[in-house]
């Protein structure tokens, strides 16, 4: 199984619930990271305010964030190499890297959208 890290500027908490405004891509990528974790992929997260230290042992990191600031993060290394930055991944995505079927089921609403039919949400 492939490994995916995913770097994060730096954040009070992953989750994105936390202080007044809501982030919703944290929201999202915290469920799909979950998602894909349920499902064996194996991630890991490191935000750069609570673990500066993953940033600045990696090569590959730090040399990013030398060319491109915080604000190029995210960054996301799978198996090592440069996979994605300046935004975080898609549950497709993840699925993809981590060699997981994705069902209809699984995928979340914005993936395809919430409505078919005469059904709307």
């Amino acid at each position: 199984m492939k490994a995916i890290q995913i770097f994060d500027p730096a954040l009070c908490c992953s989750t994105g619930v936390c202080g007044v405004e809501i982030d919703q891509a944290l929201v999202d990528v915290s469920a799909d990271v979950q998602w894909a974790r349920q499902n064996g992929a194996q991630i890991e997260r490191f935000n750069l305010a609570h673990e500066p230290m993953a940033f600045a042992d990696r090569p590959m990191v730090k040399s990013f964030l030398e060319r491109s600031g915080q604000e190029g993060l995210p960054l996301i290394l799978v198996n090592g190499d440069i996979a994605l930055a300046g935004r975080y991944p898609s549950r497709t995505e993840l699925a993809r890297w981590a060699s997981l079927a994705l069902s209809a089921a699984a995928a979340p609403a914005s993936a395809g959208g919430c409505c078919s039919g005469k059904r709307c949400c």
